[in-house]
């Protein structure tokens, strides 16, 4: 029978990414070649490196390695040869590479810069296809005290509740709260619902000594605050 593919060891050198990547170092690897490298072994109808393209051409609208922030254990085993143990090697990889962003920006820095609130959260949310709001508990030294899931919505929409924001924040005896959501679009433009909610929430926190010191709406590699904009 005719073989329908190579094997990565009759490959030439340079088309092997372990080889490759002794050689020149991992930065050298493509997108493909780096996800096979993970991957380790193939099927037997494609090569690991072949699995790796499948995988980075499989989300309908997300391609290459982008994609891979859009898709789902489901959508993963979709693709022959991966099963329940590469769908969430794959999934461990893509959360630890949005950790390392984060832990790259040092945990005491001034959580009252909005640059580096962005940066903080940038690649944990500029990905989400839904909105997620989370809460940042803040001391008197605008450090990080705690941060609380407060909802998770539609790709337009997410619902607050003042209330709970409150519960939260006197319960974890905090001095300053910052709201913190992204846009699916990619645009972090504010809605009207955006604007009402940030006046409901500053004037609750006028009135119980906890001031709301921001409003920031993550995009794709982008944002906006509300404070800088002078929208609160």
């Amino acid at each position: 029978m005719e073989k329908q593919f190579m094997t990565m060891k009759e490959r030439p050198v340079s088309e092997r990414p372990y080889e490759k990547c002794l050689a020149y170092g991992p930065e050298a690897l493509s997108d493909g070649e780096l996800l096979a490298v993970i991957l380790r072994s193939g099927t037997r109808e494609c090569s690991a490196l072949e699995l790796a393209w499948k995988i980075l051409e499989k989300h309908p609208v997300y391609k290459g390695i982008a994609g891979l922030y859009h898709m789902k254990i489901g959508m993963l085993k979709e693709i022959p040869g991966i099963g329940n143990v590469k769908a969430i090697e794959i999934l461990c990889i893509l959360e630890l590479s949005k950790r390392l962003s984060r832990a790259s920006v040092a945990r005491e820095a001034d959580f009252s810069s909005p640059e580096y609130i962005a940066a903080y959260y940038m690649e944990s949310m500029r990905h989400l296809e839904e909105e997620r709001v989370l809460l940042l508990l803040l001391d008197g030294k605008h450090r990080l005290m705690k941060e609380i899931f407060l909802s998770q919505g539609t790709a337009n929409s997410a619902y607050v509740s003042v209330k709970s924001i409150f519960t939260e924040a006197f319960r974890h005896e905090a001095v300053h709260i910052i709201l913190l959501h992204n846009h699916p679009s990619g645009c972090p433009e504010p809605s009207r619902e955006d604007l009402v909610l940030t006046r409901r929430i500053r004037e609750a926190g006028e009135l119980l000594g906890i001031p709301l010191t921001d409003h920031i709406i993550i995009g794709d590699q982008c944002f906006t605050s509300l404070r800088e904009q002078k929208m609160m």
